[in-house]
């Protein structure tokens, strides 16, 4: 089950001048035993559960950046004050201010059990730019600053895992909506598309009813793995929308979906959410989903 707020990603955000509905995006490729993934729009707070189930105990907080802690100058706090003002149990460790102007890396890491997640990302704040990563044990100082130089020395889309020895996952987040997943687990990239086509159906319900926030199941792990199975490639707009049922129309696409491109035309699965059953159905759309 899980919760969506009114302040959910795919409520905050919108595309263009003309404030148009933000829309589901996937794309996952397999690349040197991992698979990265490419996807629109989540904040961390809604997949840091789904992140963390297959990590290990060690977290490290690369990158972090956020206006929702300013100091009276307008400058924004560093990372471990964050952590400390939300309660978190981390140690720091300072890169540099050369890291500040690498993508991925910010001034200092942040250590931390993978338990204190969910206190220091608890959706009461919004980093638009956060950076993470898993290792096997609590790391060395020295090891510290060879796990920045991997991140800071990666090409763009190149797998980070690799050079990460032990490393499960890798997670990269922009502007409170897009997000860049590696993991060497084989099940993550269908829990994340059930994860973001349950924050899709549940931000629609949320805009058409009166609550605050709706609570509901995700739709079927196995039916996600047979939609990555025919297409790498989804994009997801909310076809419909009442008090009790939200429908995602599901389109396949030829490559990853860009800022630019509208929704194609076709409509190849309806997913439809039944909030008085608490059911989802996977469908395609010449077949009823009700």
């Amino acid at each position: 089950m899980i919760e969506v707020e009114r302040n959910g990603a795919f409520n905050v955000n919108s595309v263009g001048m003309n404030q148009l509905p933000f829309p589901l995006s996937f794309t996952v490729r397999e690349a040197d035993g991992s698979w990265q993934i490419s996807a629109s729009a989540a904040q961390a707070s809604e997949l840091i559960d789904v992140l963390s189930r297959s990590a290990n105990d060690t977290i490290l907080v690369l990158d972090l950046a956020t206006t929702s802690f300013l100091h009276e100058d307008f400058q924004p706090w560093r990372s471990s004050l964050i952590a400390a003002e939300q309660g978190a149990d981390f140690t720091v460790h300072p890169v540099g201010a050369w890291a500040s102007a690498t993508p991925g890396l910010g001034e200092e890491i942040l250590v931390m059990h993978r338990n204190s997640l969910p206190r220091f990302l608890d959706g009461s704040w919004s980093p638009y730019e956060l950076s993470l990563v898993d290792v096997p044990i609590v790391p060395t100082p020295a090891q510290l600053d060879e796990i920045a130089l991997v991140i800071g020395t990666a090409a763009l889309d190149e797998p980070v895992l690799p050079r990460l020895k032990g490393s499960r996952f890798w997670y990269s987040g922009h502007d409170d909506c897009y997000l860049a997943i590696e993991s060497t687990d084989p099940t993550m990239p269908a829990s994340v598309l059930s994860r973001l086509l349950a924050l899709l159906a549940d931000s629609a319900l949320v805009s058409v009813g009166a609550t605050s926030s709706v609570m509901n199941p995700e739709p079927d792990i196995a039916t996600m793995g047979q939609l990555i199975r025919e297409s790498p490639h989804w994009i997801g707009v909310v076809g419909a929308a009442s008090g009790t049922l939200a429908t995602i129309n599901l389109s396949a696409l030829p490559q990853r979906w860009r800022l630019s491109q509208k929704p194609p035309a076709h409509v190849d699965y309806t997913a439809t959410l039944d909030l008085i059953r608490g059911t989802w159905q996977v469908a395609p759309p010449t077949n009823s989903a009700l």
